[in-house]
């Protein structure tokens, strides 16, 4: 189900900035949606969850630690955050930037791109997640729900921003009952009505 908000502009392109920016709550197919758009386009793309993870592989610790850690060091989001909006803005950038916020980051720069939220019940990633990752449904609902609620208090403590609020996104595809390829099938197809 695609639903569009309030804030949706009709002129992309003309300018070498991001094309799209992709962002959702964790296990929602961001990773896999970018994927398949690159393949099908044959554009580029600058994840921040992967940034997010090689950051705290670095430091041994878990996502959840990581979370935790970035309460209390404020400046490891901050400069992740920089280097995002960094490539939101650069003409040689890549056409796609997947991250929590960069829809928000896209929105503030008043960047005519399609700013993407993909919406996923929490019941539905955990499925997700235990097939992907392994281990049991309750134990990766509790994963999930601790990660956002603490991406959630950084969130407001840094930006003032709840992920809850949607104005920044254009596009909003509720992808609950839809297979991965339906979800690309149809952000592809948005993209062409834009002409991008």
């Amino acid at each position: 189900m695609v639903v569009y908000g309030a804030s949706y502009v009709g002129t992309y392109g003309g300018v070498d900035l991001v094309l799209l920016t992709v962002s959702g709550h964790p296990g929602s197919g961001t990773s896999t949606l970018v994927n398949g758009i690159c393949e099908i386009k044959g554009w580029t793309s600058l994840n921040g969850g992967e940034v997010f993870r090689t950051i705290a592989n670095e430091r041994g610790v878990s996502l959840e630690e990581f979370s935790v850690l970035c309460d209390v060091e404020p400046e490891i989001d901050k400069s992740l955050d920089q280097r995002l909006i960094k490539s939101i803005l650069d003409e040689n950038g890549p056409e796609i930037v997947e991250s929590r916020l960069c829809g928000w980051w896209a929105h503030q720069q008043k960047i005519k791109c399609i700013r993407l939220w993909i919406s996923v019940s929490i019941e539905e990633r955990a499925k997700r997640v235990v097939k992907r990752e392994g281990g049991t449904y309750n134990e990766a609902i509790s994963r999930i729900q601790d990660r956002m609620d603490s991406d959630q208090k950084r969130y407001l403590n840094l930006y003032g921003i709840t992920l809850e609020d949607l104005e920044p996104y254009n596009l909003v595809i509720k992808t609950d009952s839809l297979s991965a390829k339906e979800v690309i099938d149809l952000v592809a197809s948005e993209i062409e009505k834009r002409g991008l």
